[in-house]
């Protein structure tokens, strides 16, 4: 397999690509021909970054550990001006925030590029990154939650797989440290492990196999980018998905836009993973979460399945967004087809 598919078909773009300036719209000289981009893998000895694209940090603790985590890998850690930015609830201005991420993505050595937290504010600067930057220096970028927004714009705009992983203040246990290692620093295919909790296995929605690339993130931030140019082709797509303190008839009313929108008729196979604390307020007068993803993904006739480790919940998952794989939904299981880094 070619270790690194060529950033654009069509010649001569590459040059053009070079007088974009951060915050220009790369979609608009590259449109559908962007191809995949695999990052080289993270090695010990590597420089990494860390920074919070989207809320503020208040725990100046949180950032001591997730330096210890990260150097327990080998990695020497860089420390972002955001992590000690305060602007409202954000991690500094939109512009501060574009302006690391833009930075870290430019800066050659660093290798790869980790978000502290989540919260709100990343689709506030998806039209100030260098996606241009980003496509000529290729690294690991991982976060989940809000960062689901820079994720999908990301591997939508330049072809850059990015994975939807821990962030800095997540757990980062000795399931979540493996899958993470084993997707990151070894450039191989593999399988993910069915939930080891016993009274928490996956739920199969729709029987059956379907292969595509994987892509999906939080349901909430997905769902607000609807309409906008940050998001991908969903066809034959993969998605996945995860939510948290979100009632039932958010979720119906979210998965309601994705249907309208035309996502859910154009994937190829359906994945929850885990709606963290999405119970109704009053359940006599609602109906449970789970009804409401039977009523929406049954009728697709899709494999789909729900409890995958994914989302707001101690062991996660690491998953690529642009790389192919197979899901078993009779199992609950996902497989990639193809190594994620290079």
């Amino acid at each position: 397999m070619n270790s690194r598919r060529n950033f654009i078909k069509t010649s001569g773009l590459l040059t053009a690509s070079a007088f974009i300036m951060p915050g220009q719209n790369l979609a608009e000289l590259s449109g559908p021909e962007v191809q995949l981009i695999k990052p080289p893998s993270l090695k010990p000895g590597d420089t990494v970054a860390v920074t919070s694209p989207a809320g503020a940090i208040w725990d100046d603790k949180q950032v001591e550990t997730f330096g210890g985590i990260l150097k327990g890998f080998g990695f020497n850690v860089i420390y972002g001006q955001t992590l000690k930015e305060k602007y409202g609830y954000f991690a500094g201005t939109d512009e501060l925030r574009a302006k690391e991420l833009n930075d870290f993505f430019a800066n050659k050595k660093i290798k790869g590029i980790f978000c502290m937290k989540g919260g709100w504010g990343c689709a506030r600067i998806l039209d100030k990154i260098g996606y241009n930057i980003i496509q000529r220096n290729p690294k690991v970028f991982v976060g989940f939650s809000d960062i689901t927004a820079l994720l999908l714009a990301i591997t939508a705009k330049t072809g850059l797989v990015t994975f939807h992983g821990p962030v800095g203040n997540s757990g980062w246990n000795d399931f979540t440290k493996t899958v993470f290692m084993n997707v990151t620093m070894t450039p191989k295919v593999c399988s993910f492990p069915v939930n080891p909790a016993s009274e928490d296995k996956p739920f199969t929605i729709n029987k059956g196999k379907a292969t595509g690339e994987l892509v999906g993130g939080n349901l909430t931030v997905l769902s607000s980018l609807m309409g906008s140019n940050f998001l991908p082709d969903w066809k034959n797509k993969i998605l996945f998905l995860e939510e948290a303190k979100e009632e039932p008839y958010s979720v119906d009313r979210m998965l309601t836009q994705l249907k309208l929108s035309g996502v859910l008729d154009s994937i190829s196979g359906f994945i929850f993973g885990k709606c963290a604390k999405c119970d109704a307020e009053e359940p006599l007068r609602a109906f449970t979460f789970h009804e409401v993803l039977l009523q929406h993904i049954v009728p697709l006739g899709i494999p789909a399945f729900y409890g995958a480790m994914i989302g707001h919940i101690e062991n996660k998952l690491t998953l690529p967004l642009g790389i192919k794989a197979t899901i078993d939904a009779d199992k609950g299981s996902i497989e990639l087809i193809e190594n994620a880094v290079i």
